[in-house]
């Protein structure tokens, strides 16, 4: 990951602002810890164990994602929708990064621009949850809140909250970028064998020849720019790689909050791009007050309820500079929605000159239950959410500049439809997800296409 080629502008230092100053807010979705003293040791443990990423990768990024406002960039988030610490494995995590890897090859290919990786990984492992306590035959118990606070296991030994899961939180996100990294420093995403990505699914799926053809089409570009060259491209080698999760346990992203030699402010060195989620970005919640005060780039998930100027003034919190590459704004309305409440929240950002990255999340707002009982979501809809949004900021005038989306790298049938058109019959079969279905590896690279296919509809090449 290499360091930002110009500076960013400057901004100021948020005022009365600390690590800790969130506590002074409203916590939503915060577990409750049975012993005080126990979590205050936690976090010293933590606040004295190295960072999982650094300053430069953070800055690096933000100017990546400055570049991506302006429409020199695509950015391309995904992954796990919770990562469990039973899945911190080789090959689910080379899985995950092959997907992206193969996605962006397609953004790349057809967009004819760079792509931003970012990974939903080492580190999501806290969950929202709709109630605080779930009831099963009579028995209530706390909720599943993720690895980092609790167990899934229904017994009231697994779901008291532990800070000590937080500990074990950080070693497996360590694990996990250590992995990451080596792979990506060893090669594991050289352009020069893109063949190298491939997964199971290339030589039976419906896409396998489109996506062949991309790879082959990569690798006679690469060849013929060596050929002028005269000597091999070695920036191909590798690519920037970055992760993120949803800050959402206050205390653990506290605890990972520091000042850096010769940096100003602080950094949340757990992940590079933090988001909060909808559920706790209220304008004068803990979590909003915790984001204001962090260099990183931040995100903000937007959801239909959402009023322009609840938004407005949400920007002016946690953006009140305007600094490029800061702000992240994530659209989540479902396919049924986004025509109707998406329109106004593009209209009033644009009118105030707010500079924002747009995002589109094309999966919470699809969620939905089957009559058997899984929580899935239907292809179609991911699809049309994706369509209609990139049609609603052409007409608006604004430029959707990424896509969020939960998706492994295996073979699981969690959403409905896609190339292999699984139905609800098919959800049984390899249903893995411990919270929010995810698309699988075929349909994540259905989804890169269908992208690169919309964004050719609206801009067609120029004819001389």
């Amino acid at each position: 990951m290499n360091r930002p080629d110009r500076p960013l502008q400057a901004v100021n230092l948020p005022n009365e602002w600390h690590p800790g100053s969130w506590r002074s807010r409203p916590a939503l979705q915060m577990p409750t810890y049975p012993d005080a003293d126990a979590l205050a040791e936690v976090q010293d443990e933590l606040r004295a164990l190295p960072p999982l990423v650094t300053s430069w990768e953070i800055l690096a990024l933000k100017q990546q994602l400055a570049e991506a406002q302006e429409g020199r960039r695509f950015l391309l988030q995904g992954g796990d929708c919770a990562e469990n610490f039973g899945e911190c494995s080789s090959d689910i995590i080379s899985n995950r990064l092959k997907v992206l890897l193969q996605m962006s090859l397609v953004l790349v290919h057809g967009m004819k621009l760079p792509v931003v990786r970012v990974g939903r990984f080492a580190g999501q492992y806290a969950k929202p949850r709709s109630a605080d306590t779930e009831v099963r035959d009579g028995i209530e118990l706390p909720s599943y809140r993720g690895d980092i606070v609790n167990g899934p296991a229904f017994t009231a030994e697994a779901r008291i909250p532990d800070p000590r899961r937080m500990v074990k939180a950080h070693a497996r996100s360590a694990m996990t970028m250590n992995f990451v990294r080596s792979l990506i420093d060893g090669g594991f995403a050289d352009l020069h064998h893109p063949e190298y990505w491939g997964l199971g699914w290339v030589k039976q799926s419906p896409l396998a020849g489109e996506y062949q053809k991309m790879v082959a089409g990569i690798g006679d570009a690469v060849r013929f720019m060596e050929t002028l060259a005269g000597a091999q491209v070695h920036n191909l080698n590798r690519v920037d790689f970055y992760t993120s999760h949803e800050a959402l346990l206050l205390p653990y992203e506290e605890a990972q909050t520091r000042q850096v030699p010769r940096q100003w402010g602080w950094f949340n060195l757990s992940t590079h791009f933090p988001w909060v989620g909808m559920r706790t970005a209220a304008l004068d919640g803990a979590h909003t007050e915790y984001f204001r005060g962090i260099r990183n780039p931040i995100a903000v998930k937007v959801g239909p309820s959402v009023t322009p100027d609840q938004l407005l003034r949400l920007i002016d919190v946690l953006n009140p500079d305007d600094e490029p590459g800061r702000l992240g704004l994530i659209h989540r309305m479902g396919a049924s929605q986004v025509a109707t409440k998406l329109p106004a929240l593009l209209d009033a950002v644009k009118r105030d000159g707010r500079r924002v990255l747009w995002i589109c999340d094309a999966m919470h707002g699809n969620t939905e239950s089957t009559s058997n009982g899984y929580k899935t979501r239907r292809f179609d809809n991911i699809r049309s959410e994706i369509e209609q949004s990139f049609d609603i900021h052409a007409a608006a005038g604004t430029r959707l500049g990424g896509v969020h989306l939960e998706l492994t790298g295996e073979d699981v049938t969690e959403c409905i439809g896609g190339a292999r058109d699984l139905t609800e019959v098919d959800l049984g079969r390899a249903y893995r997800s411990a919270v929010d279905p995810r698309l699988n590896y075929e349909q994540a690279l259905e989804t890169a296409m269908l992208i690169v296919r919309k964004h050719a509809q609206l801009n067609p090449p120029v004819v001389a």
